[in-house]
């Protein structure tokens, strides 16, 4: 009954992608999110490089200040690759959910381009260097600590969040948002105001990709 019970799953999960491929438009939307994000991973390490080199402003963060700072690389780093393995899951699941987290990560992309272009930041005071292997690649296996403004992993978790549906991943995603949030400034990795704000631009992003997905 339960080998029964797995095969019926897994053939709906297969007929939904069957479905959805047979469909242009949903090809059409795959096939260019997945281009864009390949060309703009490829043009981050220079743009990575770029930013590390160049000056910007201290804040004087009163909440940051207030935190003494310690090395959290490990509880972030399983924190946040638990909820994007638990994404990629539910996108093998779901091919809807894919191409709308997928439109809105390539969105978060190009948004953190431009807003770190727009407000150079240096470093915090007493920031620890992120270990993350993974998202190290992202950046060329450069030595990055400017990508400030706002917070990549605090977005990601929150992207995560709004696009799952089941209640208890939404619950698990939301716990790992927060608790993100807190083990970043904990690390001085980024200012209150990369973490405030990333919430806002995510949702915002997430809004404009589920029209840009639509079909």
């Amino acid at each position: 009954m339960e080998i029964d019970n797995l095969n019926l799953t897994n053939t709906s999960y297969r007929d939904k992608w069957t479905q959805e491929w047979k469909l242009t438009a949903f090809r059409k939307r795959l096939f260019a999110v997945l281009v864009i994000i390949f060309i703009v991973v490829s043009v981050n390490p220079y743009f990575f490089n770029y930013i590390q080199q160049r000056n910007g402003i201290v804040l004087n963060d009163w909440l940051l200040n207030f935190i003494p700072q310690h090395d959290v690389s490990i509880p972030i780093f399983c924190i946040l690759w638990s909820v994007i393995l638990l994404a990629v899951c539910r996108a093998v699941q779901n091919p809807r959910f894919l191409i709308v987290a997928g439109w809105t990560v390539l969105l978060l992309f190009v948004s953190r381009i431009i807003s770190i272009t727009l407000v150079p930041l240096n470093l915090p005071k007493g920031l620890i260097y992120l270990h993350d292997p993974v998202t190290a690649m992202f950046y060329g296996n450069q030595l990055i600590t400017k990508d400030l403004f706002y917070s990549g992993h605090t977005a990601t978790m929150f992207l995560i969040f709004l696009c799952l549906e089941n209640r208890y991943d939404k619950a698990y995603a939301l716990f790992a948002t927060v608790a993100i949030a807190i083990l970043l400034l904990v690390q001085h990795a980024h200012y209150t105001i990369d973490i405030v704000a990333a919430p806002f631009f995510t949702y915002i992003l997430y809004r404009l990709s589920k029209k840009i997905a639509a079909y």
